[in-house]
């Protein structure tokens, strides 16, 4: 790995502290620069949008299947389309990388475009810094960088707060659906300490019996 991989004061010049914001940069992606692409130290799969792909007017008929699901940021297992071997491009003439990666082809809500994952990072011998929002990487020509877009990137993790809460509020919707409506039964008469609760919708029959028992 090339002596100066590593990062200074100079490389969080300009960016807003303190902050917890994510990584998002900018990756020329089959020719085109493409936005909103999320490094994600943590992620073990390349991941392209399906309305990226599209944007992109990249053939649907280049997609392999891939049956395999994965949890996606709301916690939903979701089923990619296929995976797609894309050509991607990092940094800037001279210092910059050219490679084929995998990518897994999802439909879902998203505010990022693409995930990088980590694999990926190893395979460019790439660090990060989440403080200084850069990644850098080794090239021939010397190290290699891609700033973070730091406004961007808080939009985008906006957007992603707004969905877990809205997946969060539907969740909860769905378990008080699910949730019977009961009413208070007397086990015996006039005793009206001695009571059960059973559903409404239980039928009288099976009502009766169940109070029988008890």
């Amino acid at each position: 790995m090339d002596r100066d991989m590593f990062f200074s004061k100079e490389d969080a010049r300009g960016v807003k502290q303190p902050h917890d914001d994510p990584l998002v940069i900018i990756l020329m992606i089959e020719g085109f620069n493409t936005k909103k692409i999320l490094v994600d130290n943590g992620s073990s799969a390349d991941i392209i949008y399906l309305s990226t792909f599209q944007q992109l007017k990249l053939d649907s008929g280049r997609l392999c299947p891939f049956e395999s699901p994965f949890v996606s940021f709301s916690g939903d297992r979701v089923y990619p389309k296929g995976i797609v071997m894309l050509t991607v491009t990092v940094g800037s003439y001279l210092r910059q990388l050219t490679r084929q990666l995998d990518f897994l082809v999802v439909e879902c809500p998203s505010s990022y475009n693409v995930i990088i994952r980590r694999p990926t990072l190893n395979r460019w011998k790439a660090i990060t810094s989440t403080y200084c929002l850069k990644v850098k990487f080794s090239t021939k020509s010397g190290v290699g960088e891609v700033k973070g877009d730091q406004v961007l990137a808080r939009e985008c993790y906006q957007v992603v707060l707004a969905a877990k809460e809205n997946h969060t509020c539907m969740t909860e919707e769905k378990e008080e659906e699910k949730m019977e409506a009961l009413e208070t039964v007397e086990l015996v008469d006039r005793e009206p300490m001695k009571t059960t609760r059973v559903g409404k919708t239980m039928g009288t029959e099976m009502k009766k019996k169940l109070v029988q028992f008890l």
